[in-house]
């Protein structure tokens, strides 16, 4: 009967503490990536970001979208010096796919 009591308290836990993940995750995108990447993911096309709500806008790897995120591409500088660790950025890529249509 004990075993019982952990899983469900267990379980619990899981469903309370995911959504607030996904809220955290959510928040990063829009206060570091919505800028230049759209809140909608959208991109803007006079920034020449991908659109991410597209299959074109999604070719890129999740190992790829995590070297982005931490080191940078391009114009994108990393944010690995700016409190994004390879957790978060794994993270950030499973939200941004998320855009897809």
């Amino acid at each position: 009967m004990n075993w019982k009591i952990k899983a469900i308290a267990l379980t619990s836990a899981l469903m309370i503490a995911a959504p607030a993940a996904y809220g955290d995750t959510a928040a990063t995108y829009d206060s570091k990536c919505a800028s230049c990447h759209g809140k909608d993911g959208k991109g803007k096309k006079a920034m020449k970001t991908l659109d991410y709500t597209t299959a074109e806008g999604q070719k890129w790897s999740d190992a790829d979208g995590v070297k982005a995120i931490l080191e940078g591409k391009e114009k994108m500088k990393g944010y690995k010096e700016k409190g994004i660790d390879e957790a978060a950025a794994k993270e950030l890529v499973a939200y941004i796919r998320k855009f897809k249509k």
